[in-house]
């Protein structure tokens, strides 16, 4: 269904149907019933997290982010230790929006060694620049065929990407279309305080990027900087049917009060948990979505029934690891 008011039983996103076949999936990911999902975590390599230095002077998105000594990276293995703590089940491990194509692949190589040792647990993306043209779809095809459930995080400033540019954005929208994956990427806030990486990727670029690509679930990060409040508008309403807001960050941007105010104006089923681990830790984000007043199968959509139905995850038993 499209945006509406606050509904009792969340659904399906309209026009989405992106239910993986199980065997499609990463090893053990289908033992999972109902499940805590985060769907917004950044972990890096171990020598990326050591060799700081070295890895800003050569990726500008690292430069934009991180170049604060006091911004947190993580590894895979600082990751299971915060889920354990939250009690969250799966997190889905991003990269960041590289604009170094080696970078990229090492980052990449990671999220798909970190999610083959940890199957239960991790859902890998894979990030590349869709300004490399051929090079970002073979990079993307390779890292689907080890198992990586989508793309992102994009972050569109640093990567110098428009991504209203059908040129650019339109072979990778069709490879994600066939290939049955995600799209996750930044969003900014139009007004508001600055922070490290805002960028301009507000609601209008965003809104321009969902109307032309209907066709696969798009992820608006840290609640798509705002464009759920203009679903109040017929015409951006009927654009969303296949857009998906993620909670990153939500305690540095908005009121504990933004969480019911969004399901209320395009419903609990468009809404993911994401914590953006390490810059918050799960069990932040978690307390604020627990205390708000939703129904319990609103609540239990946001946590993680959303992205099991959208990453394919089906009944049964959990399992350890």
């Amino acid at each position: 269904m499209g945006p509406c008011a606050a509904q009792s039983t969340p659904a399906v996103r309209e026009g989405v149907s992106f239910l993986p076949s199980p065997g499609s999936l990463p090893s053990g990911l289908r033992k999972f019933a109902f499940v805590i999902v985060d769907f917004h975590t950044h972990v890096v390599p171990p020598r990326m997290k050591a060799s700081r230095e070295r890895y800003l002077a050569r990726d500008r998105t690292m430069a934009a982010l991180l170049a604060n000594p006091a911004a947190l990276l993580a590894t895979a293995e600082e990751l299971i230790a915060a889920m354990d703590e939250a009690q969250v089940d799966v997190a889905v491990t991003l990269g960041f929006g590289w604009t170094d194509l080696e970078v990229a692949r090492e980052a990449n190589d990671y999220l798909l060694d970190a999610a083959a040792r940890y199957p239960k647990r991790l859902v890998p993306f894979c990030s590349v620049n869709p300004a490399w043209g051929e090079t970002a779809l073979r990079e993307v095809e390779r890292c689907a065929r080890q198992g990586a459930r989508g793309v992102g995080e994009l972050h569109p400033d640093s990567q110098e990407l428009d991504l209203g540019s059908w040129d650019v954005m339109g072979p990778l929208v069709e490879l994600l279309r066939g290939q049955r994956l995600i799209l996750l990427t930044h969003a900014s806030e139009p007004v508001g305080h600055d922070y490290p990486g805002k960028g301009k990727t507000t609601p209008a670029v965003l809104l321009e990027l969902v109307r032309r690509a209907p066709s696969i679930p798009i992820v608006c990060a840290h609640w798509g900087g705002g464009l759920p409040f203009y679903a109040l508008m017929p015409e951006v309403q009927a654009a969303l049917r296949s857009t998906y807001f993620d909670t990153a960050a939500s305690p540095l941007l908005y009121r504990p009060e933004v969480v019911p105010t969004v399901v209320r104006l395009v419903g609990a089923s468009a809404i993911l948990l994401g914590s953006d681990y390490p810059l918050l830790r799960p069990e932040r984000q978690l307390r604020q979505l627990r205390a708000q007043p939703l129904a319990a199968q609103e609540r239990e959509a946001v946590l993680g029934g959303n992205a099991a139905r959208l990453l394919g995850l089906s009944e049964g038993p959990k399992g350890d690891g």
